[in-house]
C-alpha cells in the first residue's frame, strides 16, 4: 500500500516529496493492442505518470446500456505494468475535443442547459454513471491494500472532479455534490480541479478542500503565481501544459516549434511545479467521436468541426513515433528525473507495401436508410437527432411543398450541421449555415434534406445544443408542416448481421452517387500500421474489418486516416465507406480506389 498526499508545498509519496511528470494519453484514442507501446514511449520520454479522461457517452451510448466501461480498468493495469502512476479525470464532462464533451446526447437532449448544474435529473444520471464506472478506479488506487494486480494497490494517485468548470459555470452546489459522491464511492486519493489561470475561472471551478491546478500553454510564471494567489498552500501543478493544438476541418493546423514548447516546459519545472503534458500522445478520434467548437472569443459563433486525427502536435505523434519535440522534451525531463531514462522503444511494424482497394459493391443512401435506419416519425416540426436517438450519423428529412403554387424561396432555419438538398429527386445544394436559402421551388414538390452531424460542441456556452433541424422549413414565410424524420446511427453499421440486410449491387451503376460502398484490401504478408488515402472521395465515414477509423473530408487539412496495424489482417480485409455527398465517378477504377500506404511522415 502506498500513501500519496497533498502537502503544504509538495506532493508527498510515502513521506517524501515527489514531483509529478505526467503526460496525457487517452486510452479510448489508442488501439488497445498498442497501449503498452505508447506507455513505454512516455516512460522513455522521462515521465513518471500518465493522465486520461473517461468519455461517458462512449461507454453508455443509451440509458442503462453500457459498452465496456472495464476498458478503463484494463488501461490502468497496463499503466501499472509500465511502471507509471495514473491520474484519472472521469468528468462527467471532459471537453477533450470529444463529441458533446463526453456527455451523452440522450441526457443533453432533454435537459439542455440544465446539465452541469445541481439539476436533480442530471445529478441522478451522473450518480448512476459514477456508480458503474468508479469501481474500476477505486480498486486501483495506490492507497488500496491490494488491487487487481496483487498486493500493494494500483497506480491511481489522483482523481479530478468535473473539468474546467470555471470556464462554464459557477454552481458550487453542483461541484460539492460531485466531490461528495466521489468520496462516497470510495475514492481516497487526493481530488483536484483544473481551470484556466484567470481569477473568474479559478474561483468558479475550485472546490474548498480540493487541490486546484491550472491549464496553460505558456507564461508559466504568471499562471502559477495566479494559482498561488488563489491557493496559498499546496503543490503547484499545470494540469494541462498545451504543447501543441488540435485542428478543425477547413483550417490549417498551426504547429508549435519544438524549441519553444521545450522552453515552456522547462519554465514550469524551474518554477518548482509538477506538470501534465497535454497531449503527450494524442492518438485518433476513432468511431466518428471527434467533437466541435464554436468560433469567436466567446465560443458562440460558427461551428468548427474537429478533424479525425488527434495528433495535437504531441511529442509522440499519432502513429506512436517520436518527433523532434519528443527529443527536446526528453532532454528537459532527464534533468528532473530520479535516474537514467529507459531506452526509446523500437517503432511498431508498418505495412510492408501499398495496397489498392477493389471496390465492387454499393447501395444507394435511400436503400441503406431503409435497411438500417430507425423508425420514421412525422410531426408538425422536424425531429432533432436527440429525439431520434442519433448520436453520430445522419437524419433524412422529408416534406411536401403543397400546390399548385408559384415558385418561392425554400428556406431552412436552425440547421445543424450540414445538409444535402434534393427536390423531386434532383440533387440541389449542400448548405451548412444555420439559416439558408435552398433555392426557388414551385409546388407541388417533394423535398428531402439529408443532414450529417459534424460533431457536437465540446466547449463553451453552446455545449449540449441539439443537432439536425431545430427550427423549421419554410416556403417563403410559410412553415411547411408534416415533416417526416428518420435517423441512421453510425454504429448501426457495426451491429451483427447489419450488412446482410443492405441490398448491395454492382458498383458499375453507382455513377458517383452518395451511398454505402464495399470493397476489399488484400494485404500480402504480415500487416502493420498504415495510412488510408481516399482520392476523390468527398465526405463520409470509413470502416476496415468493422473498425471505424472515423470521418474523412476532402475539405482537409487531414488527407489520410491512420490505420493501426492490429486492425488489419493478412489476406482479405473488408473496406466500408459511407459516402454522404458523392463518391468519385471512377470508384470502380484505379483512379478512384482507396489505398493503404506504409505510414510516412507528412502523408
Amino acid at each position: 500500500m502506498t500513501q500519496f498526499e497533498v502537502g503544504e508545498r509538495d506532493f508527498v509519496l510515502d513521506g517524501r516529496p515527489v514531483r509529478l511528470l505526467s503526460g496525457a494519453l487517452h486510452y479510448f484514442r489508442v488501439h488497445e493492442a498498442q497501449w503498452d507501446h505508447r506507455l513505454a514511449m512516455l516512460r522513455a520520454m522521462g515521465l513518471n505518470c500518465v493522465e486520461t479522461y473517461v468519455p461517458w457517452n462512449l461507454h453508455e451510448p443509451r440509458p442503462g446500456e453500457f459498452k465496456d466501461p472495464e476498458a478503463l480498468g484494463r488501461f490502468l493495469d497496463a499503466v501499472q505494468a509500465a511502471g507509471l502512476w495514473a491520474i484519472v479525470r472521469p468528468g462527467p464532462y471532459i471537453c477533450a475535443e470529444w463529441e458533446n464533451g463526453g456527455l451523452p446526447q440522450w441526457l443533453t437532449g432533454p435537459l439542455g442547459r440544465r446539465v452541469r448544474t445541481r439539476d436533480a435529473a442530471y445529478l441522478r444520471a451522473v450518480d448512476a454513471w459514477f456508480a458503474r464506472l468508479l469501481p474500476q478506479v477505486v480498486a486501483r488506487q495506490c492507497t488500496a491494500a491490494s488491487g487487481p494486480g496483487g498486493p500493494g494497490g494500483g497506480p491511481v494517485i489522483m482523481v479530478q472532479a468535473e473539468n474546467e468548470y470555471g470556464s462554464y459555470g459557477s454552481d458550487g452546489v453542483y461541484l460539492a455534490h460531485l466531490v461528495e459522491r466521489l468520496r462516497e464511492l470510495g475514492v481516497r486519493v487526493p481530488l483536484f480541479t483544473s481551470d484556466g489561470p484567470e481569477g473568474h475561472m479559478l474561483s468558479g471551478g475550485a472546490v474548498p478542500g480540493t487541490l486546484a491546478t491550472v491549464n496553460f500553454g505558456s507564461g508559466a510564471g504568471q499562471a502559477l503565481a495566479a494559482l498561488r494567489r488563489h491557493q496559498a498552500h499546496g503543490p503547484l501543478m499545470c494540469m494541462e501544459f498545451w504543447c501543441g493544438w488540435f485542428a478543425h476541418w477547413g483550417q490549417a493546423q498551426v504547429p508549435r516549434a519544438p524549441e519553444d514548447a521545450a522552453a515552456a516546459l522547462r519554465e514550469i519545472l524551474e518554477c518548482g511545479a509538477s506538470v501534465n503534458i497535454y497531449m503527450a500522445h494524442g492518438g485518433t478520434n476513432f468511431g466518428g467521436w471527434a467533437g466541435a467548437n464554436r468560433a469567436g472569443e466567446l465560443h458562440d459563433g460558427a461551428l468548427r468541426s474537429t478533424v479525425t486525427s488527434y495528433d495535437y502536435g504531441a511529442p509522440v505523434d499519432e502513429r506512436g513515433r517520436p518527433t523532434e519535440k519528443f527529443w527536446r522534451f526528453r532532454e528537459v525531463l532527464a534533468e528532473f528525473a530520479d535516474g537514467p531514462l529507459p531506452r526509446v522503444p523500437e517503432p511498431l511494424r508498418v505495412l510492408p507495401a501499398p495496397v489498392r482497394a477493389v471496390v465492387e459493391e454499393w447501395a444507394p443512401a435511400q436503400d441503406v436508410m431503409e435497411a438500417l435506419g430507425g423508425a420514421e416519425v412525422e410531426g408538425g416540426t422536424p425531429a432533432t437527432f436527440e429525439e431520434l436517438g442519433v448520436d453520430r450519423g445522419v437524419v433524412r428529412y422529408r416534406v411536401a411543398v403543397p400546390g399548385p403554387r408559384e415558385g418561392r424561396p425554400l428556406r431552412v432555419t436552425g440547421l445543424r450541421d450540414r445538409a444535402v438538398v434534393w427536390v423531386d429527386g434532383v440533387r440541389g445544394p449542400v448548405v451548412d449555415t444555420e439559416d439558408a436559402v435552398l433555392g426557388e421551388v414551385a409546388g407541388p414538390a417533394s423535398v428531402e434534406l439529408w443532414v450529417a452531424s459534424l460533431g457536437r460542441v465540446n466547449y463553451g456556452p453552446r455545449l449540449g445544443e441539439s443537432k439536425g433541424i431545430v427550427g423549421g422549413l419554410l416556403h417563403e414565410r410559410q412553415y411547411l408542416h408534416g415533416v417526416r424524420s428518420r435517423g441512421l446511427r453510425l454504429d448501426a453499421m457495426e451491429e451483427p448481421g447489419a450488412l446482410s440486410r443492405v441490398p448491395f449491387r454492382a458498383v458499375a451503376g453507382a455513377g458517383g452517387a452518395a451511398g454505402l460502398y464495399r470493397g476489399t484490401l488484400t494485404v500480402a504478408g504480415r500487416p502493420g500500421d498504415a495510412d488510408l488515402a481516399l482520392p476523390g472521395w468527398r465526405h463520409g465515414v470509413v470502416w476496415i474489418n468493422g473498425f471505424c477509423l472515423g470521418r474523412y473530408w476532402e475539405l482537409g487539412p487531414q488527407r489520410t486516416l491512420y490505420v493501426p496495424g492490429p486492425v488489419l489482417r493478412e489476406g482479405a480485409n473488408e473496406l466500408l465507406l459511407w459516402e454522404w455527398e458523392g463518391a468519385p465517378a471512377t470508384v470502380g477504377e484505379e483512379a478512384g480506389a482507396p489505398g493503404l500506404y506504409p505510414c510516412a511522415a507528412g502523408r
